[in-house]
């Protein structure tokens, strides 16, 4: 019971305290993640509303594979970039591997197929009215898309944040092809464990006080983004 006393008590010193390694891992870690959750966006918003507004072949096996993605392990992903990325694998030669590139690589991977179904699950949920509406008004093909995409913003907005919890607490894949390498790849997940293995468990606690705190804010801004989107359907209604 002491020793977790005095661990928490360290832990909140470092974060009262401005340490700058703790701040450095948490900065590398809010980097890394949003630029992979930009990424995965770019690509994944696109790609989902495709599907729900468009018919062409094999949609459904897109959509299946996409769904499956959305479970897949890190470490498998983690395996197989790094062996894309080793020195004897095809992309070898770029010399990606322990750095924050790959890192990104690997973490939009794991986020693109979350925003991509559930963008997809948005634009399909949105009313049929809204869209027979626009098109009694004489939109185009283009204009009827946007305004479909509109109505579906909030269920787009909580897939962007779902993904953003993904990647944050994501440790198995960025570990493989990151490295945990201090003052380049060590993130907050990655260096709770290393932490806790060399037994300074202020910093472990430190940074999981961080991590607990932004789950927290995630949950919370998914929630009033959920709650935004259902009273704006009851509106329509």
């Amino acid at each position: 019971m002491e020793l977790l006393r005095e661990g928490f008590s360290k832990a909140f010193s470092l974060i009262l305290h401005l340490d700058a390694e703790l701040y450095g891992i948490i900065f590398l870690s809010l980097k890394i993640s949003c630029i992979a959750l930009c990424v995965a966006a770019f690509a994944g918003i696109p790609l989902g509303a495709a599907l729900g507004l468009k018919r062409f072949p094999a949609k459904g096996a897109v959509i299946s594979l996409l769904n499956t993605f959305m479970g897949l392990p890190p470490v498998v992903v983690g395996l197989f970039l790094y062996l894309l990325l080793s020195r004897s694998g095809p992309l070898g030669v770029l010399g990606l591997l322990y750095s924050p590139t790959a890192m990104v690589i690997a973490q939009t991977i794991l986020a693109l197929p979350i925003v991509a179904s559930l963008s997809h699950s948005a634009v399909v949920g949105v009313d049929p009215i809204i869209r027979q509406a626009a098109m009694t008004l004489g939109a185009s093909p283009l204009q009827v898309s946007r305004t479909v995409v509109k109505e579906a913003r909030f269920g787009i907005l909580s897939a962007v944040m779902a993904a953003f919890g993904r990647v944050m607490a994501e440790v198995g894949a960025i570990l493989i092809v990151g490295g945990n390498i201090a003052g380049l790849t060590r993130v907050m997940t990655t260096a709770i464990a290393l932490e806790t293995d060399k037994g300074n468990f202020e910093l472990a606690l430190a940074l999981g006080i961080i991590l607990l705190a932004l789950s927290l804010v995630i949950n919370i801004l998914l929630h009033l983004i959920q709650r935004k989107g259902t009273v704006n359907t009851a509106q329509w209604a």
